[in-house]
């Protein structure tokens, strides 16, 4: 078996996990050759995470492993049952030999640590290295992974980094004790296309210049296909299909597989509706209907022939820093500098950049929660910068927003009910509870819920259903003109697809009027007639959205469009 076997880092056999009577996991099988990376696609709740969890040795209490699953790792020329090791055993092989990314940079790193002594701990748990020589190696490893000014991050506390130099900092913990295997578990799952891929290629040659075998776990199908060899599709916990990534891509067996492929906006074109994972589990033979050119021009002609909703004129927001001697009179950051553009009644304007582009300081900006530097902000004629306290409470019903993070963004101690209805009380909307109730029925199911999760809290909802949740709370007020940030960054790409479809229906039914804030391009194109694109607070380039892919005019955004990940 040893000879047999010799290519592999790790094989994993009949891996089955239950919590209490449930099977969440149903018999996963896979190999991890030596120096090869293998990806793990699928939906939320499709048991990615989980397997990832089992291989190190990371579970609940909680859950039961089958008795007859084998997780067997390498460990100088055997092979070794994780599942049989004891924990102390297990710890240290953990960070050792295995590294792990988590997902979320934010949440792994304490805050109250500085980002050199959190690395340095992780050495000092496997490497017996004298004092002395442990910040050498911190410095030398946020020199391989490229963080720029080791010195200051060293010293550095979490939240004085950016989300792309955290997950930075992440890689040089997991790779920290040169492990043989790096489970890397959605770590780009939050950043900016460009971020992503500078980390992309950033892992890839700590591979080679390591001979790491990676297990990368994600749902964008894009991601997988540039940094994998192989891929293990994954639905409700079993394996619907696996093989070698192009074949797998170009020539899915599956519907489940067919349909997360077609799922993504494609950038080549303009579908009328994006389809969902369940239209292929339904019709095998599903067929995406475009939009023709004509279409598209005659909408366009009844769009632009209109007075604008919102017309921004010059609009300035600068930062100063503060003192003890007072406010400084020069600006330290320039987040929105000298803007102007116009959005017109049941148009959708993209607002695309990376992180730090000004993206949304303009948009509060707009909504008023941040006070213009300069400018103007005409709203349906009226320039809004102008309005008294009582009139911008009142112009709060017009503008809505629907927040990136569907998680944060709900107050988890209140019912839905109470969470759609509070904003009706605030603007006097609905002469009665009763009333208000019945609003919010209507608008659950206009958003694809039912009136029987009135009484239920947000964190009974997956990611997905508390997005919808958030959106018909921002339907409650009947607004005209709605801003929504980063709205589906955090979802699933066929979630993704069912909420997109979902703003432009209520769209084309209410005749709302959206800006639509991503730093991913492809979605963005897919949801905009115009197109903005910001950097460092300036506008590089505002046209028509086909025609800033075609024909990108700067050079800056000709590299967002290539950094998107392609299948």
């Amino acid at each position: 078996m040893q000879n047999q076997d010799s290519n592999y880092i790790i094989q994993v056999k009949n891996l089955s996990i239950s919590f209490g009577d449930k099977q969440v996991l149903n018999n996963v099988s896979f190999n991890v050759k030596k120096g090869d990376t293998l990806g793990i696609v699928g939906e939320s709740g499709s048991g990615k995470s989980l397997t990832s969890l089992a291989v190190m040795g990371l579970l609940s209490p909680a859950a039961k492993i089958n008795p007859e699953s084998e997780i067997l790792f390498r460990l100088q020329d055997e092979m070794v049952d994780l599942l049989k090791l004891s924990p102390k055993e297990l710890e240290k092989i953990r960070g050792n030999e295995m590294g792990m990314i988590f997902q979320e940079p934010m949440t792994s790193l304490n805050p109250s640590l500085r980002c050199g002594e959190q690395v340095e701990e992780a050495i000092k748990l496997h490497l017996k290295l004298p004092k002395s020589q442990l910040k050498k190696e911190v410095i030398s490893l946020f020199e391989q992974v490229k963080l720029p000014n080791p010195e200051r991050i060293y010293k550095a506390y979490p939240h004085e980094l950016s989300g792309g130099q955290k997950q930075r900092v992440m890689i040089a913990m997991a790779i920290s004790c040169k492990p043989k295997l790096l489970i890397a578990d959605e770590p780009t799952t939050a950043l900016d296309v460009t971020v992503q891929k500078a980390t992309l290629d950033l892992l890839k040659e700590l591979q080679e210049k390591n001979g790491m075998s990676m297990l990368f776990i994600s749902h964008d199908l894009g991601v997988i296909a540039n940094v994998c060899e192989e891929v293990l599709v994954m639905f409700r916990g079993d394996v619907v299909e696996q093989g070698n990534v192009a074949t797998i891509f170009n020539n899915p067996k599956e519907n489940y597989t067919k349909g997360l492929i077609a799922c993504r906006p494609r950038l080549e074109e303009r579908a009328k509706r994006l389809p969902t994972v369940k239209d292929f589990l339904t019709n095998p033979d599903y067929k995406t209907e475009e939009y023709t050119t004509e279409e598209r021009k005659a909408f366009h002609e009844k769009i632009y022939h209109q007075t604008p909703i919102l017309e921004v004129k010059n609009l300035k927001k600068y930062f100063y820093p503060s003192s003890f001697f007072g406010n400084s009179t020069i600006p330290n950051v320039k987040a929105v500098d000298n803007i102007s553009f116009k959005v017109y009644p049941g148009e959708t304007m993209g607002l695309v950049g990376e992180s730090g582009s000004g993206k949304t300081t303009l948009s509060r900006t707009v909504l008023l929660l941040e006070k213009p530097t300069e400018g103007e902000i005409f709203f349906n004629g009226v320039d809004i910068t102008t309005l008294k306290k009582e009139e911008v409470r009142k112009l709060r019903k017009e503008i809505q927003i629907i927040f990136q993070d569907p998680y944060s963004s709900l107050n988890p101690r209140q019912t839905v009910a109470q969470i759609i209805t509070e904003p009706m009380q605030v603007h006097k909307i609905g002469k009665t509870k009763a009333e208000r109730i019945e609003t919010a029925s209507i608008l659950l199911e206009k958003v694809g819920l039912s009136a029987q999760d009135l009484e239920k809290y947000p964190h009974e909802f997956s990611g997905g259903q508390r997005q919808r949740i958030g959106i018909a709370r921002a339907l409650a007020l009947n607004p005209k003109f709605i801003i929504c940030d980063e709205s589906v960054s955090a979802l699933d790409v066929s979630v993704q697809a069912q909420v997109l479809n979902l703003l432009n229906d209520l769209k084309s039914e209410f005749g709302f009027t959206y800006i639509f804030i991503s730093h991913d391009l492809a979605v963005v194109k897919y949801m905009s007639d115009q197109l903005l694109v910001m950097q460092h607070g300036e506008m590089k380039e505002l046209n028509d959205a086909d025609e800033v892919y075609s024909n990108p005019s700067t050079s800056y955004t000709k590299e967002l469009i290539e950094a998107i990940p392609k299948l």
